[in-house]
């Protein structure tokens, strides 16, 4: 079966890499998209599976974002990541122009640019020439399915599931994730729900409740007797108390 490397730095595209993965993982199948953070299990040693990841992959998804190309070395003061011959990233994607598998940029967010081969360590620098894809996660339904799309189209043999429902995209990306879920006798469980939404009925086996910005309307059962609380029908007189004749 074909699979897909996907390759990003850590502090620059760990966010977007996991969005992706998961995406694609959700459109091809499981097992299909290498990962380092989740496809590395406890116990392996990461040089060997990261190199084996991407020797055994069918196309390898370089994630540049705006600080991909001057990250600094952490071990080296003052010189970049890219420099280093030891630097994951350069090696992964090494490897694979090695190796003869598919690279393909991401840039990601609207500001990254292109690369340009004067700026890059000299071994990388045929990236500059590789036709890119973006990633914007204001509008990421649409990026996402170029990137499936592209690859489906590049790998033989990766057909997205025609059966697979439209994933959901991690709210920490920037993307909207929205869940909602009933339990069969009317009521609605609803969580992290975002956007243009002016008025929301939710109904359970009390009646209805309008979330939205208009007079709140609350159906509560009609309550006497001393002590008594109970709160007006349109919610803008506030919470009353019934007391009888002082005693």
């Amino acid at each position: 079966m074909p699979h897909v490397f996907v390759n990003y730095r850590t502090g620059d595209g760990e966010q977007a890499a996991t969005t992706i993965a998961r995406d694609l993982s959700h459109r091809f199948g499981e097992g299909l998209v290498f990962r380092a953070s989740e496809s590395i299990q406890p116990g392996q040693l990461y040089p060997d599976e990261l190199l084996a990841g991407v020797r055994r992959s069918d196309a390898l998804l370089a994630l540049i974002g705006p600080g991909w190309l001057d990250a600094p070395d952490p071990a080296r003061p003052g010189r970049r990541a890219l420099d280093d011959a030891e630097d994951w990233v350069r090696k992964e994607i090494l490897e694979a122009l090695m190796e003869g598998t598919l690279v393909v940029p991401v840039l990601i967010g609207r500001r990254t640019e292109r690369l340009k081969a004067a700026t890059l360590p000299q071994p990388l620098a045929r990236l500059a020439y590789v036709q890119s894809l973006r990633y914007d996660h204001q509008q990421a339904s649409t990026d996402l399915g170029r990137i499936a799309e592209v690859l489906s189209e590049l790998v033989p043999g990766l057909e997205e599931d025609s059966a697979a429902e439209p994933s959901a995209h991690p709210a920490g990306d920037g993307s909207t994730a929205n869940t909602v879920t009933g339990d069969g006798d009317g009521h609605i469980q609803a969580r992290d729900i975002t956007g243009g939404v002016t008025s929301t009925v939710i109904r359970d086996a009390h009646g209805p409740l309008n979330t939205g910005p208009a007079a709140q309307h609350v159906h509560q059962p009609h309550l006497e007797g001393e002590g008594a609380t109970y709160v007006s029908g349109d919610n803008k007189g506030g919470v009353r108390h019934r007391f009888g004749e002082r005693r």
